[in-house]
């Protein structure tokens, strides 16, 4: 038997004991990256990148803004359901004290990207830099709860969450006309810059402990609502510069991770698509059960895809019918087919390996 059927066999009979719930829900979760990832810490920050007022969060539990740019859940919420575990809280978040830091903790702030000066327009966001000194500090509070074996265990045994890098695109680049980054880099230099830069974040996320790091790619750029109803008004298809800059991005950051993975021996770095993940449901949304993947479920003007949702925008009754919640973000029901891909996606979605394998082989160790 091979290793590939060795494992899925090993997976199977795991499952035949009990859901995944029953044997991964002593495992931490940390969150770093921007807006498609934040759960609130944005509502402690003086910044106008906020999710804290409906209809943001209509379709939540309490039925409340929460600072989640989701009409419900977001993409970590739902991957804590798979872990058996309560949603992590945000870092800046009062109620994460105590044993509450043993689930672990999400550091992300929306609007912010690899580079520092992505999202400065929003102010007062938690740039990747922060985030991580936030990380080394949180296990600082750790350690004076559990101890240093503990507490290095912990954070080794975790999983990882990282998005970040699409803002890069939309809110610095891409933003103006001739932007700064524009007339500095032409695209394919600008790529590697940023590929170079987050090498250097991912290391240091080595560095500090992580051993089993998702990192997404871009996603679908130029598909989204706001890129429609902004550059794509008159045909409504996908701008075809932002889907450029994606389509060369994301082969280099899959690249990197697997450079990263021999530099340091061990496969701890691995490459979501969800690029990939999102062309399933947009380009056949009623194969999915949707209504519409080009028009968001809250906004205005063309596609929904202007300005912000607010409680003045055009508001659809059912959120579960749309790939989008507002002209950014994807919508609780299409996070949730972007987590069941992460779980038991193909190479294609997932390299080296999907997120229910990830935790079938740690069971085995």
């Amino acid at each position: 038997m091979d290793a590939p059927s060795l494992i899925l066999a090993s997976f199977m009979s795991l499952l035949a004991l009990g859901p995944i719930t029953t044997w991964a829900a002593a495992r931490a979760f940390f969150v770093f990256g921007d807006s498609l990832v934040d759960s609130g810490n944005n509502n402690y920050l003086e910044t106008t990148a906020r999710a804290d007022s409906p209809p943001y969060g209509i379709d939540y539990p309490t039925q409340r803004p929460t600072g989640r740019f989701s009409n419900g859940l977001n993409i970590p919420d739902i991957i804590s359901e798979h872990l058996g575990a309560e949603p992590t809280l945000p870092y800046l978040s009062p109620e994460l004290d105590g044993q509450k830091l043993l689930v672990g903790a999400n550091f992300a702030s929306a609007g912010i990207g690899i580079l520092n000066d992505t999202g400065i327009q929003f102010l007062n966001i938690i740039g990747m830099p922060k985030q991580l000194q936030y990380f080394e500090q949180y296990q600082q509070r750790l350690r004076r709860l559990i101890g240093d074996n503990q507490t290095k265990q912990l954070v080794n045994q975790a999983l990882v969450l990282v998005t970040v890098g699409g803002n890069d695109f939309v809110n610095n680049y891409y933003l103006v006309p001739y932007s700064a980054r524009s007339r500095q880099f032409a695209l394919p230099d600008y790529v590697q810059l940023l590929i170079s830069e987050f090498k250097k974040i991912l290391m240091k996320l080595y560095e500090l402990g992580a051993r089993k790091v998702l990192v997404t790619g871009a996603g679908p750029l130029g598909c989204v609502p706001a890129a429609l109803a902004q550059r794509s008004r008159s045909t409504g298809n996908c701008d075809p510069e932002l889907q450029r800059a994606a389509a060369l991005y994301d082969p280099q950051l899959e690249q990197m991770l697997s450079q990263l993975n021999n530099e340091i021996h061990g496969n701890v770095f691995v490459a979501v698509n969800t690029r990939l993940m999102h062309s399933d449901f947009l380009r056949d949304p009623q194969a999915f059960g949707f209504a519409s993947s080009k028009v968001a479920c809250c906004g205005q003007g063309p596609f929904n895809g202007i300005g912000l949702c607010t409680e003045l925008s055009s508001l659809c009754p059912n959120r579960s019918l749309y790939t989008f919640w507002d002209p950014f973000h994807p919508s609780e029901r299409a996070n949730r087919i972007i987590v069941d891909m992460i779980m038991t996606g193909s190479n294609s979605h997932m390299n080296p390996m999907n997120l229910s394998t990830i935790l079938a082989m740690d069971s085995m160790t």
